[in-house]
């Protein structure tokens, strides 16, 4: 299967070094999209590898399937010639998803696919069963050193400052669509839990700029008849302090899940 990636940062960094490495078996990076292209050029180079590096229209007639890990705002323009030549789309975008409804419905009438890896969260499995019953209530607290939210769009509206905080202060509480909207490159996390239960208007989180902690922290609580379901998630950041490790890794499972003799989760 070929691969392409768009956006070099901390996430398709590492997806294409393991690529490259041959970690994944079955799998060939074909292409890369990024804004800078001298800098991405000397990553690849330092890698071994000297392919194409094109505009995002151009990886959908590269590639069976395009990792997107850019920035939110160019998800949708990534998206569209993927599920429309029928292709699959890996997501880290997710919380761009949630106003383009329309991008399911263009994957199911050319025979395409969105997928969304498990990113910085657990159980998300769990949460996908729990949902074929009846799920009551989905709570997420996300806590992050501050620096890992400075800047966020919610922040800049509501005048909320997070610099220089001694305390930790909860700078947000509403549904993951709201969070979504308002963290768009923080909390993807909540988007993609709240697509795996009970949809983005009945997911709550609160968000916390804590300055007591040094990993990104994620705590799911949910009531279901099925299970109770408690799970905390603690992130080592990346050199991105608003990405974990944990999610370039994730990405990396999910790409080896596509051609894997053994499959282990839903």
């Amino acid at each position: 299967m070929n691969i392409a990636i768009a956006g070099l940062g901390a996430i398709g960094g590492e997806v294409a070094r393991r690529l490259l490495n041959d970690a994944i078996p079955g799998l060939t990076l074909t292409a890369v999209a990024v804004r800078d292209r001298g800098k991405a050029r000397a990553t690849l180079e330092r890698m071994g590898w000297s392919g194409p590096i094109v505009d995002v229209g151009e990886l959908v007639s590269l590639a069976d399937l395009v990792v997107e890990c850019a920035p939110a705002a160019l998800m949708e323009e990534i998206a569209r010639p993927v599920l429309s030549a029928g292709k699959k789309l890996l997501v880290l975008s997710v919380g761009a998803l949630l106003p383009l409804p329309e991008l399911v419905e263009l994957a199911r009438k050319h025979g395409g696919q969105i997928i969304v890896p498990t990113g910085a969260l657990l159980g998300l499995d769990a949460v996908c069963a729990a949902a074929e019953g009846k799920i009551q209530s989905v709570q997420m607290t996300t806590r992050k050193p501050p620096n890992g939210l400075a800047g966020a769009p919610y922040l800049v509206a509501n005048g909320i400052r997070v610099e220089g905080l001694r305390e930790p202060l909860r700078v947000f509480s509403g549904t993951a669509r709201e969070a979504a909207k308002g963290f768009p490159a923080n909390v993807n996390v909540a988007a993609a839990l709240s697509l795996a239960g009970i949809g983005p208007d009945r997911t709550r989180i609160d968000i916390w700029a804590d300055p007591t902690v040094t990993r990104n922290t994620h705590r799911i609580q949910v009531q279901s008849d099925s299970a109770s379901i408690d799970m905390t998630i603690e992130n080592i950041p990346s050199e991105n302090p608003k990405t974990g490790r944990i999610t370039a890794l994730s990405v990396i499972a999910t790409l080896r899940k596509l051609h894997a003799p053994l499959r282990v989760g839903t």
